[in-house]
C-alpha cells in the first residue's frame, strides 16, 4: 500500500523522541486525551460548544486554535476557561489542526480528539469515538454521520457530491469510507506523531485518510450524529459542492503519485520500537 522500505538500521525521530510505538493502544480518559478546536471566527459558537464540552467531557484538556481569527473568537474561547494557541494568520484548516496535533504531542497526550468550533460536532458524541478507540485496534476513529440509521440530512448537490467522494475514497483506501470530509475524529499518539509532522493543507479530511492508509495506518468509522452550525453557513454551497468535490478528488489522484515520507509510515515505527 506504500512503497517506503525501512532500512534496518534506522533510527527514527519517533525512536530518539521516545514513543513506545508497539505499545498496544491504552484505555483513554480525560488525563491523556486533549480536544482540539481549530476554529476561525467562531466567535457566535465557540463559548457554547466549550460549555457543553466541560458537561459532557468533564476534566478533559481543551485547546482552542485561533486561526487568525478577526472576531473574539480568542477572547471567549479564554474567558470559558480553554488554551488558546494564537496563529499569527489565517493558515487554514489543516496549518490550524496540524497546529493542534503538534501541541498534543509536544505535551504527551496519549490521544487526541478533533472537534470542530461551529458547533457541528455534539460533544456528547464522544464517547462513541472513545470506545471504539478503546476496543479496536486502529489509529484513528472518525465519526461518520452517514453510518447508522438517523442518516445526516442535507442539501441534494452536498449528498452527491459526498457520496461520489466516499466512493472515489473507498477505492484508493480500498476500505468504505462513508464520511470523508469528517472532522470529528480521535487518533492514538502513533498517528498524532506523524500528522503533526506532515498534513495536508488544502483538503485535510480527505487527503489525510488516503496518506495515513498509504503509510500503514488503521481508521474506523463509527456512526454519530452532527447538527447544524451554530451560527454563520458554509462557504460552499449548491454547484460549489460538486465543483468542490471534483478538486479533492482530482488532489487525491496527484497524491497517488507523491512519494511517502518514510519517516512517519507506521512499519517504520513498529521496527523501531
Amino acid at each position: 500500500m506504500y512503497s517506503c522500505h525501512a532500512a534496518g538500521n534506522l533510527v527514527t525521530e519517533e525512536r530518539r523522541s521516545g514513543i513506545r510505538c508497539c505499545d498496544t493502544m491504552k484505555q483513554s480518559d480525560t488525563t491523556n486525551t486533549v480536544i482540539v478546536v481549530p476554529a476561525y471566527n467562531e466567535e457566535a459558537s465557540i463559548g457554547a460548544l466549550l460549555a457543553e464540552i466541560r458537561q459532557q467531557v468533564p476534566g478533559i484538556g481543551v485547546v482552542v486554535v485561533n486561526d487568525g481569527s478577526e472576531d473574539g473568537t480568542a477572547a471567549v474561547a479564554r474567558g470559558a476557561g480553554a488554551t488558546v494557541l494564537d496563529l499569527p494568520c489565517n493558515l487554514g484548516v489543516g496549518g490550524a489542526v496540524q497546529t493542534g496535533f503538534r501541541y498534543a504531542y509536544e505535551k504527551g497526550y496519549q490521544f487526541v480528539l478533533r472537534c470542530d468550533g461551529d458547533g457541528q460536532h455534539p460533544p456528547s458524541e464522544v464517547p462513541r469515538l472513545v470506545s471504539a478507540m478503546n476496543t479496536a485496534n486502529v489509529d484513528m476513529v472518525i465519526g461518520s454521520r452517514f453510518l447508522g440509521t438517523n442518516g445526516y440530512k442535507s442539501t441534494f448537490f452536498r449528498n452527491c457530491g459526498i457520496t461520489g467522494l466516499a466512493f472515489a475514497l473507498s477505492l484508493i483506501c480500498r476500505q468504505r469510507v462513508t464520511d470523508p470530509t469528517s472532522g470529528f475524529q480521535m487518533l492514538n499518539r502513533r498517528i498524532m506523531y506523524a500528522f503533526s509532522r506532515s498534513y495536508p493543507v488544502e483538503y485535510p479530511e480527505p487527503e489525510a485518510l488516503a496518506l495515513a492508509r498509504r503509510q500503514g495506518y488503521e481508521f474506523l468509522e463509527v456512526p454519530v450524529s452532527f447538527r447544524e452550525r451554530r451560527a454563520g453557513q458554509s462557504s460552499i454551497v449548491g454547484w460549489g459542492t460538486l465543483y468542490f468535490a471534483l478538486k479533492v478528488f482530482l488532489a487525491l489522484v496527484v497524491d497517488r503519485t507523491r512519494p511517502v515520507d518514510c519517516r512517519y509510515a507506521k512499519f517504520n515505527m513498529e521496527s523501531n520500537p
